[in-house]
């Protein structure tokens, strides 16, 4: 390229290409360099925020594609919400402490994050028992009304329990689902922010229909786990009622005990296995010694063994831990976990994929985001994040 030539001369040549070639080229960059594309024209700025371009940069994504989303307390009473992109290898600040100061939010409320999909997150507010809905395009929170089951604390909420669902084509609607025993049967309970309404349905049995909780539109969510059994719901459209499903585990894999702590999500189940160390300290800690991935079988009565981490990656990820939480989540084929474990205050993220179609396991590196003495308040993956090609009015998007 002619080294006289300066940027606005290679924006315009750029512009000259056939779209899906430049689609084909901008797919390559990382997340921080097509944001920085915005600023070099206005031509370049439209394309890039297109729904199209959007949705092939998701599906480009691979098994290691999507964001998982940290929220922590910093005392006293401020907090900050920071996303990772694991094709960009870098972590993002989420300007959301603007959007829940007061008066939206009144000072002091203990919140705990729940749930992300779009331009949406789904907090739980501890002190008034309710749910607030952030949408960071608008800058606008909604008051969730309290479910058929009435206000619910932080402590209710179960993350393999609940799904939130942002429209696809980026209008200001969402839905939030969550499954729960109602009187020892099973329900789910839909919120639709378009009629500021909830529905709930009780799940049928499922009398021998295949367990297709990987069925494009469907959602599975996780009622309950006792013992070595688990009682599953998986919904589709409105029209398509819930169905139960009651898996079970094989011998020897039942009630979750010290050295073996289960992740529930999307249908699947992760199993770590850990071993104590002896170490002088009065602090107990353990360390990660296989992980397991499991999954329903095709007629939803068993839990079935679909792979286990190689061994060398198992190397890569022992590291002593006190207490730990997983999140995990399936979509087109790709199972993500993420790990997020403590360790004397000391705060280690661990992501896993698993891809269906080629059986293999990905690790994906996770820089520190400064975690050290900040307390968690809650964990999230989300494939997609649209605000990440935002509008020219909006700033506050911070890469770090």
């Amino acid at each position: 390229m002619d080294g006289n030539r300066g940027p606005t001369s290679t924006a315009v040549g750029l512009c000259l290409l056939p779209s899906e070639l430049l689609h084909e080229i901008f797919c390559r960059l990382a997340l921080p360099e097509i944001l920085r594309l915005k600023s070099v024209s206005k031509a370049l700025g439209s394309l890039i925020t297109a729904d199209e371009f959007r949705r092939l940069y998701d599906q480009r994504s691979g098994p290691g594609g999507g964001w998982v989303f940290v929220f922590k307390k910093r005392p006293p009473r401020d907090s900050v919400l920071r996303g990772f992109n694991a094709r960009s290898g870098r972590w993002f600040q989420i300007p959301v402490a603007g959007i829940l100061a007061p008066p939206a939010v009144p000072p002091g409320e203990d919140l705990y994050f729940l749930a992300a999909s779009g331009d949406f997150f789904l907090f739980a507010s501890n002190g008034r028992r309710e749910l607030l809905a952030v949408n960071v395009a608008t800058r606008a929170v909604r008051r969730i009304p309290a479910s058929p089951l009435g206000p619910r604390g932080t402590s209710s909420w179960r993350r393999s329990g609940l799904k939130l669902v942002s429209d696809p084509s980026g209008s200001d609607r969402f839905r939030f689902l969550f499954a729960e025993m109602d009187q020892n049967r099973p329900f789910l309970f839909e919120y639709c922010s378009e009629t500021d309404a909830w529905h709930s349905h009780e799940a049928r049995s499922a009398d021998g229909e295949p367990a297709r909780v990987q069925k494009e539109g469907r959602i599975c969510l996780s009622a309950v786990h006792f013992g070595s059994e688990s009682v599953l719901l998986s919904a589709g459209g409105r029209s398509d009622g819930p169905v139960v499903f009651r898996p079970r585990f094989p011998g020897g894999l039942g009630p979750i005990t010290g050295d073996r702590l289960h992740v529930y999500g999307d249908g699947n189940v992760a199993v770590i296995r850990s071993t104590a160390m002896d170490e002088a300290a009065r602090v107990r800690v353990r360390v990660v010694t296989g992980v397991e991935l499991w999954g329903m079988s095709l007629d939803g009565r068993e839990w079935v063994l679909v792979s286990r981490v190689a061994e060398e990656v198992i190397d890569g990820i022992r590291k002593p831990y006190g207490v730990m939480m997983g999140c995990l989540v399936e979509r087109d084929g790709v199972v993500r976990l993420v790990l997020m474990s403590n360790c004397k205050g000391l705060w280690d993220m661990v992501w896993l994929s698993y891809d269906r179609f080629g059986k293999e396991w990905a690790w994906v590196p996770v820089p520190d985001s400064g975690t050290k003495g900040l307390n968690m308040a809650g964990i999230a993956f989300s494939t997609t994040f649209s605000r990440l090609w935002p509008s020219p009015a909006h700033h506050g998007l911070q890469i770090h």
